[in-house]
């Protein structure tokens, strides 16, 4: 195809962009297009995997706000995905993109030579509101670079080179990320991938001391151990009471680095800033995003202990990594406003009083259903419900995205569909979700 062609086929595509309001043409064009394109240039996967596209008519999203999203032809969504946890303030906060457009204003990205101070400020306030002396900050650009990022680190600060995760864990599916992770999916491909991992079961904290001893006993000096304070993607496993104390107290007993993976876990969504505040515990490295951004703009990053940023980072500071959009000027307003909202207007506590309302109503579902749900499971607005098999699970995503909800089973334990809706959900809004829940689960059940 000619440039001329491809220029003028993107004008028509920025045309849709501007306008206020598609003309139905214009909308079936835009439907059929994307079904040719994902199917042609991104993956036809993804037109068999989306169970709401390819078992309810395909349907493109086009506009969202607050706790919802509308499609082209403005059916109204509730919600409860919430891109995996990123939506946490809600779609299109007015007040975070008004920071956003403010930056835009004046500048964007930056030079990678003169200080951004946008970057300092933001580094400063995540050292604020994060527990213990948590202070080094590095910002990335999605979730397995901060993965990447941390495990890198844990091996500058220690001279190690082993790593503890456990079975169930989703880090990410970047070489090192995935590597750590504890789903056989999603790492059989890859093999032989970082060696030097060891997983042990989720929730035990003696499968933890002993591989660290082995290892130590045999010459192998373990880097860090990383783990998630809540199994997001395994399907909302929350570990026994204690667990994360004591975790803390082997690695503190054998040297070993403490990562904690907050990106799903942190911002607020499960009733406090940090998961790991609850446990009154602070891990050495600590990874954070999803909803850092406030839903309007992709951001991730670290924050570390000051002893684990060692003077070799500080003599070369590119060492860790160098990413060239990470921390870049318009993503850092986008945090800081985040980050500003969420004090002002209490989100965690939103989450914890919301999350409360919505697994007792998933729980009396449960009730009515014990053959078909095996367990509800969470806390604040982070919940899952367990189906017998994957088969009713996908059936009744189906039949609450049919009655105007959206939610999704999670990666790793695919009869667990999820629960994530944003922290500005009306009270309505939850009554009408388990409404149709209910709904949905009888007509899964013929």
């Amino acid at each position: 195809m000619a440039f001329d062609q491809t220029s003028a086929a993107l004008g028509k595509v920025l045309d849709y962009i501007h306008s206020e309001n598609l003309t139905e043409e214009e909308k079936a064009s835009i439907t059929k297009d994307a079904i040719h394109n994902f199917d042609t240039y991104v993956s036809p996967g993804w037109l068999k995997y989306r169970k709401s596209v390819s078992t309810n008519g395909a349907t493109c999203e086009w506009h969202d706000y607050g706790a919802y999203i509308e499609d082209l032809d403005g059916n109204k969504f509730i919600d409860c995905l919430g891109g995996f946890g990123i939506y946490t303030c809600g779609h299109r906060n007015e007040y975070i993109i008004d920071a956003v457009k403010a930056q835009l204003g004046h500048q964007a990205l930056h030079s990678q030579e003169l200080l951004d101070p946008l970057r300092g400020y933001l580094a400063k306030a995540v050292s604020e509101i994060t527990p213990g002396d948590l202070e080094k900050c590095f910002f990335t650009n999605g979730g397995a670079e901060a993965v990447e990022m941390a495990l890198k680190l844990a091996r500058i600060a220690t001279g190690g080179r082993w790593y503890i995760s456990t079975i169930g864990a989703f880090h990410g599916k970047s070489m090192g990320a995935i590597s750590m992770g504890g789903k056989a999916t999603y790492r059989t491909p890859y093999i032989p991938m970082i060696q030097q991992v060891q997983h042990v079961q989720y929730g035990v904290a003696e499968d933890i001391e002993k591989a660290v001893k082995n290892l130590h006993a045999v010459g192998e000096k373990v880097a860090a151990v990383i783990l998630e304070p809540i199994q997001g993607e395994a399907g909302i496993i929350i570990p026994p009471e204690g667990y994360l104390k004591r975790v803390r107290e082997i690695c503190d007993e054998n040297g070993v680095v403490l990562i904690f993976d907050e990106i799903q876990t942190g911002m607020g969504r499960t009733g406090a800033f940090w998961r790991c505040q609850t446990e009154g515990v602070v891990p050495d490295i600590m990874t954070f995003g999803k909803a850092f951004g406030g839903g309007v703009m992709p951001i991730t990053g670290i924050i570390c202990r000051p002893h684990i940023w060692t003077e070799e980072l500080v003599d070369n500071p590119w060492l860790l990594g160098s990413p060239t959009f990470g921390g870049n000027p318009v993503c850092c307003a986008a945090a800081i406003a985040t980050i500003k909202y969420m004090i002002d207007n209490d989100i965690p506590g939103e989450c914890a009083r919301k999350g409360t309302m919505l697994k007792e109503g998933l729980e009396k579902i449960w009730a009515k259903y014990p053959e078909d749900i095996i367990a509800v499971r969470g806390i604040g607005l982070m919940l899952a419900v367990e189906f017998s098999t994957s088969e009713f699970g996908y059936e009744v995503a189906k039949g609450m995205f049919a009655r105007g909800v959206v939610t999704a089973g999670t990666l790793v334990n695919a009869k667990c569909v999820r629960f994530e809706p944003a922290a500005v959900i009306t009270e309505e809004d939850i009554a009408a979700v388990l409404e149709r829940m209910d709904a949905a689960v009888a007509a899964a059940r013929g």
